[in-house]
């Protein structure tokens, strides 16, 4: 009979930005801006140093979560992913991220079961780093790159006005999101927050 350590975990939920004040506000940190939104929601801390994150631990539903902010700034994601879901022996399935989408009008959110890169070199370095494309993931749609602007500018561009109140607007959903990915399962989340 096999038997389940106790300080195991059900899920890993990561939530994709850069470290430091500098980037707090800014589109790219969008997973980041999520992150807080759910710590309130469920009244647990992200605040402890492990896996190259910040992590937490809470309880949905029955499931217990690893909820990881990396610090190894964006284009290194997969070296705190993978070194979670290595010490907790979790399939790429049972790992949801949430990140920044250039390509949704801001504030949208589109859940998908797995998938692509689409471009973002968080995912990128996770689909490179955690054995596929296999894992849900929860994108928050930062508007589109201006003509004038190059990417790297827009990215790390900051909210401001409006567009704030819209990205925490949509930061709570998310969080509403991922909640519902792991305890619902990604398609009943795709049905309920893609649209």
């Amino acid at each position: 009979m096999l038997f389940k350590k106790p300080s195991g975990v059900d899920w890993i939920a990561v939530f994709l930005g850069n470290p430091g004040l500098k980037y707090e506000m800014t589109r790219h940190n969008a997973g980041f801006l999520t992150a807080e939104a759910f710590s309130k929601k469920h009244t647990v801390s992200i605040d402890r140093s492990r896996h190259r994150a910040l992590t937490g631990v809470c309880q949905l539903e029955g499931r217990k979560v690893l909820l990881m902010k990396p610090q190894t700034f964006m284009n290194l994601s997969g070296d705190a992913v993978s070194e979670a879901m290595r010490l907790y022996k979790l399939p790429l399935d049972r790992v949801v991220v949430v990140s920044d989408d250039v390509n949704l009008e801001l504030g949208r959110i589109r859940v998908r079961p797995s998938g692509s890169a689409g471009g973002h070199n968080g995912l990128k370095d996770i689909i490179a780093k955690c054995g596929g494309e296999g894992f849900p993931r929860v994108r928050l749609g930062v508007g589109r790159v201006p003509p004038d602007w190059e990417m790297a500018d827009w990215v790390l561009s900051v909210f401001r006005n409006e567009d704030a109140e819209t990205m925490l607007a949509a930061a709570e959903r998310a969080a509403d999101a991922v909640a519902c990915v792991i305890t619902k399962g990604p398609a009943e989340a795709m049905n309920r927050f893609n649209g």
